[in-house]
């Protein structure tokens, strides 16, 4: 697995988590007073470009080395890369050390998923 692979891969995950992480928690802060159809069809609509960006990224991971659990780890840690400062800066709920424990524990699983 080369850096080009593993960059783009990084690259279109971390974008691609943006949009998901707002069409799936956005809609709290923005559309909180609209009937839920509202919400899930904004939420509907703004996932379609994270699915634009992550089916590349899984297609170019996979022909580029990646093992099926390597791409669910690598997107799981950027997940919480993307969920924590979304939820601190965008939603305004507090920082906690959970995110912290979160992170070492998500450490373990990207060294058993990556040994050789």
């Amino acid at each position: 697995m080369g850096a080009t692979v593993w960059l783009q891969v990084v690259g279109l995950l971390l974008l691609s988590n943006l949009f998901m992480t707002f069409a799936w928690y956005g809609h709290l802060r923005h559309f909180s007073v609209s009937p839920w159809w509202v919400a899930a069809f904004v939420s509907w609509g703004i996932a379609l470009f994270e699915y634009l960006l992550q089916v590349p990224a899984n297609r170019i991971g996979w022909a580029g080395g990646f093992t099926l659990a390597q791409l669910k780890i690598t997107q799981e840690v950027i997940t919480l890369a993307v969920f924590v400062p979304f939820a601190v800066v965008w939603m305004g709920q507090p920082l906690k050390l959970d995110y912290l424990w979160a992170a070492l524990c998500l450490v373990g699983a990207v060294y058993f998923i990556f040994r050789a």
